[in-house]
């Protein structure tokens, strides 16, 4: 099957631009990356990063915010409490029963950060008792000094 002179000819065109390309995105990809190095850019992103904020630009919900969430104060920001507030909340908000799933991924996103601290300030408890306290394999705590005996 004979393509005829034009036929030879674009195609010739096409497998000369598509070497074209091949050769000049690998080439302006590095130096996009350059020029960013160069700008900051990539320091700026990784800083953003390191704060919470994911790469459409959206940080992380503050602890304030997720107390307000869950109708919480710093001070009742327990384990259980926090687990009884998602519950109640997150119920009330099913879909299925009227509610609204983005109340519940804000419920859900409160929780999470709020068990994430509750987590924190209970290591740092620990680290302030001076380690008299440590977690034995089942997760409860036990006294060194029982430990040592």
């Amino acid at each position: 099957m004979a393509l005829g002179p034009l036929g030879k000819i674009i195609a010739q065109g096409v497998v000369a631009g598509i070497a074209v390309l091949a050769r000049a995105l690998p080439a302006a990809y590095a130096q996009a990356l350059n020029n960013a190095k160069k700008s900051g850019a990539d320091k700026a992103a990784s800083e953003a990063a390191r704060k919470g904020a994911s790469f459409l630009g959206k940080s992380r919900m503050a602890k304030d915010e997720a107390l307000m969430v869950l109708n919480l104060t710093e001070g009742e920001a327990t384990a259980e409490a926090i687990q009884k507030q998602y519950d109640r909340y997150f119920e009330a908000n099913k879909v299925d029963k009227g509610g609204s799933f983005y109340l519940q991924s804000k419920i859900y996103r409160a929780k999470e950060l709020l068990d994430d601290y509750v987590k924190e300030k209970n290591a740092e408890n620990l680290k302030q008792k001076g380690g008299k306290e440590e977690m034995s394999a089942d997760g409860n705590k036990e006294d060194k000094k029982s430990h040592d005996k």
